[in-house]
């Protein structure tokens, strides 16, 4: 028992990132040699299916305890970081608009996807509605953030006015001993890591290249530029300070996580345990991580305006400045949205086909060229997504002390 504990306390010491980083290679090298070995892929199932059933528990602990045991509100800070989450996706939003003007693409077209897309922004804002007021445990066992938030929050309010100190203190344990578990998850993040991209390059290969390889470049550029660019410009205008080692930690620690679990849900409890190691405020982060994994969507946005713009040069149709600025945003409303609605972003691009008189059934078919490239394209839309909520969470509580 000694010996294992030595070893374990040696692992845990090493470097998260360079832990992750070697399961990253080894599972290329083995995706290579050894494709037919598909039981390394379940270690990534695994690992992904671990952090999927603890988030949402996670999230409606944290929350609680942390709306039951605060003294004060929220701040300023919360009303900047859901302007910062908005803005972002929207200026997202127009760097796919400029980068597919400049880079104009077309589709090949093979077959539409299955599954029903939304009608309209009205169809995405209604089930955003219902899935708020959903029954608390129903939204747990589902994994629904949106009313996890909404009942954590009433829940957390009703204890902090009703409760005595002992139950708010039972509360604020349990938070604590469901933090401990999510910690003992991560730590297998690497085994997990080296799973997913063994299964990602023993099936996929290199092909997706080959066809499609404009429309990928197009998409990871736009994320790119976002995450690299204006993302960092945003932050640098809002705390006066160089933004890149606050970046380049997100997209370290978060979006390489992210990339490889493409799940934002999933990506929760990495999110909070490097909220936590950065020194953010628990009462804050924790309810604003979740919410940005449900409204923070700029990648969402680079996905829906580029596969619109797409569709709309396959079909002749010649888009202006005004109706691209609309696009943009129809995408933002859109994307924040996306949460609520089956399928993701890529099921929204039908939405913003209409606008240009584009009939579902076409826009379906550019859908199901976005399930073959999704490897990549849904892979760095994960990353970008994920990291920006602890970016712009780490940036609204800056500001924040910046003012004190």
């Amino acid at each position: 028992m000694n010996q294992f504990s030595l070893v374990y306390r040696k692992w845990t010491n090493l470097s998260l990132v360079l832990r992750i980083l070697s399961g990253l290679v080894l599972g290329i090298v083995l995706g290579f040699t050894v494709p037919t070995l598909s039981g390394i892929g379940l270690l990534g199932v695994g690992f992904v299916s671990a952090l999927k059933a603890i988030a949402p528990i996670l999230v409606a602990v944290l929350v609680t305890a942390s709306i039951a045991k605060a003294k004060g509100g929220l701040g300023h800070r919360f009303g900047l970081v859901i302007a910062l989450y908005m803005f972002s996706t929207f200026v997202a939003a127009v760097v796919a608009v400029v980068g597919s003007n400049l880079f104009p693409i077309t589709l090949t077209f093979r077959e539409a996807a299955e599954g029903s897309a939304p009608e309209g922004l009205s169809e995405v804002f209604s089930s955003l509605l219902s899935n708020m007021v959903q029954n608390p445990v129903a939204a747990i066992a589902s994994a629904n953030y949106i009313g996890i938030l909404f009942w954590s929050i009433i829940v957390g309010i009703a204890l902090r006015k009703r409760a005595s100190a002992s139950t708010i203190d039972v509360v604020v344990n349990l938070a604590n001993t469901i933090s401990a578990v999510v910690g003992w998850v991560i730590q297998f993040a690497p085994f997990g890591i080296m799973g997913l991209v063994f299964t990602a390059v023993s099936e996929s290969g290199l092909e997706i290249f080959t066809e499609y390889g404009k429309l990928v470049l197009l998409l990871v550029g736009c994320m790119l530029f976002v995450a690299l660019v204006t993302n960092p410009l945003i932050v640098a205008a809002t705390i006066r300070r160089n933004p890149y080692p606050m970046v380049w930690k997100c997209l370290k620690e978060s979006g390489l996580s992210a990339f490889f679990t493409r799940s934002s849900a999933a990506n929760i409890p990495v999110n909070m345990d490097l909220c936590k190691r950065m020194g953010l405020d628990e009462n804050f982060y924790s309810v604003s991580i979740p919410l940005g994994a449900t409204i923070n969507m700029n990648g969402a946005a680079v996905t829906i305006t580029v596969l619109s713009l797409a569709v709309a040069g396959t079909m002749g149709i010649n888009i202006g400045i005004l109706p691209a600025i609309v696009l943009s945003a129809i995408a933002t409303l859109g994307a924040c949205g996306t949460s609520g609605v089956a399928g993701g972003s890529l099921l929204l691009v039908p939405m913003a086909c209409a606008f240009f008189g584009v009939g579902n059934d076409v826009a379906m078919q550019a859908v199901g060229v976005g399930f073959i490239i999704g490897v990549i394209q849904d892979s760095v839309e994960t990353a970008l997504n994920s990291s920006g909520d602890v970016l712009f969470t780490a940036t609204a509580e800056t500001h924040e002390k910046m003012k004190k």
